[in-house]
């Protein structure tokens, strides 16, 4: 049977000879035996577990749980479980560092439309991105709820126009009514605004807001901290979060 040093096993495993002789302080890749001069000498057998860590070690395993690995007398029924717990950890991190990726490359998209931008100003726009998704499945819930009540609007004046059925259009209007005043009462509640003055967040009295020119991301208010009158970024807010109504 073959013999390896410490150092051969080092080159065939691709791994300096400080990490074999590490894991051999660890307990988890004893040498089989020793010369008559003290060095360590592996098997097969010892090459094959070395590799077999080195595979775990590149999966992302830690060194404990290798260790406690291979101190249980069937490890080869837990490393199918270990490996598939790591995989779900990788996934996660992957998606955390996509999100991240993705947080990156939407702040710099937004800083190509900036002339001149400050600290402050990033840091707007990364709040802006952070809540961006908030942001659109609130409008999307106010979207999907208006589509019956539009539907009941324009049916309604269709058969008013051609069967004189004047009553449904009183129904829409008993409908619509409190689902306008429900629905701008929501998106009071779950919306304030960014001055590009002095950055500060707020939520601006339900009047102004709701008579306000605006356009799909923006608002013109006056800012109740530095009285910039202009247009304001559009935000979602937190329940509980400013509000100067």
């Amino acid at each position: 049977m073959s013999k390896y040093t410490t150092g051969e096993v080092a080159k065939l495993c691709g791994v300096s000879v400080r990490t074999v002789q590490y894991y051999d302080e660890r307990g988890i890749l004893l040498p089989s035996e020793l010369s008559e001069g003290g060095r360590r000498l592996y098997t097969e057998d010892d090459l094959k577990r070395m590799r077999i860590i080195c595979f775990l070690r590149e999966a992302g395993l830690p060194i404990n749980s290798i260790s406690a690995l291979f101190a249980e007398e069937n490890p080869q029924s837990i490393i199918s479980i270990l490996l598939e717990q790591q995989e779900q950890t990788l996934r996660e991190e992957l998606s955390e560092r996509q999100a991240k990726l993705d947080l990156i490359e939407g702040i710099k998209r937004e800083l190509k439309e900036i002339e001149t931008f400050s600290v402050e100003s990033i840091g707007d726009i990364a709040h802006v991105m952070k809540q961006k998704n908030k942001l659109s499945k609130m409008r999307w819930t106010m979207v999907l709820t208006g589509i019956p009540v539009t539907a009941l609007q324009w049916t309604s004046i269709v058969l008013w126009i051609t069967n004189g059925l004047w009553w449904l259009f009183v129904i829409w209007a008993c409908v619509a009514i409190p689902w306008g005043i429900a629905v701008s009462v929501y998106y009071y509640r779950h919306v304030a605004y960014i001055c590009p003055e002095c950055h500060e967040i707020f939520r601006p009295r339900f009047k102004e807001m709701f008579w306000a020119y605006h356009t799909p991301k923006m608002r013109r208010l006056t800012c109740p901290k530095c009285g910039r009158r202009g247009l304001c970024v559009e935000v979602y807010a937190e329940k509980g979060g400013e509000n100067n109504g």
